[in-house]
């Protein structure tokens, strides 16, 4: 890896373990195998730096939740499974890029920081839309759609912070329980039938 790209891992790494403002641009340049000077060929800023992945992250993120749905079928149940699926799969197999992007969006500048916010509420809505439409078809019984959107995503962005791949639970494994998580919170007819 070189250049731009190469900048980029350092970073991510590096506000992985440090927090951004822990960063400096030398322990960027260190781990990218360049120096500052070079650094600032390809951005002008720490900051520059951290819009451009946060911006990369979140455009991929939405990317993968968004090809989900497609591939879903058109029932509330299986789109809240692929979203589900998609979003926990990332956040644990691009662990250190989801943790930057949940994290540091308050050392965003405050245009960094709309445009940020704007995606983040873009995903929200992809996964509310789905909620929202099995509320009013009876496959979710929950009376709290917009809480309990907002539960399904923290849940999952949480695992970002505490994920070990090498720990007992496959990604594919963690985002099975992950998605009944998430059927338990919406209320899924099918899940409260077999309690009830």
């Amino acid at each position: 890896m070189r250049g731009k790209d190469a900048v980029l891992s350092s970073a991510i790494s590096n506000f992985y373990a440090l927090g951004f403002h822990g960063t400096s641009m030398r322990d960027i340049a260190r781990d990218s195998g360049m120096t500052v000077a070079s650094i600032y060929h390809h951005f002008s800023s720490k900051q520059e730096i951290l819009h451009e992945i946060m911006i990369t992250v979140m455009s991929d993120l939405m990317s993968s939740t968004r090809s989900a749905l497609m591939a879903a079928d058109s029932s509330p149940h299986a789109q809240l499974r692929a979203l589900v699926n998609s979003w926990i799969l990332f956040h644990a197999t691009r662990q250190a890029d989801a943790f930057v992007a949940s994290t540091e969006i308050r050392s965003l500048n405050p245009s960094g920081r709309k445009l940020v916010v704007a995606l983040r509420d873009e995903q929200e809505h992809m996964f509310r839309d789905v909620i929202a439409n099995g509320v009013q078809d009876g496959s979710f019984k929950t009376i709290y759609p917009t809480e309990a959107t907002r539960a399904v995503l923290n849940m999952g962005a949480a695992v970002a912070s505490w994920y070990d791949p090498r720990g007992s639970l496959s990604p594919s494994d963690l985002a099975s329980r992950y998605v009944e998580l998430a059927f338990g919170t919406v209320r899924d007819a099918t899940q409260v039938r077999k309690v009830g």
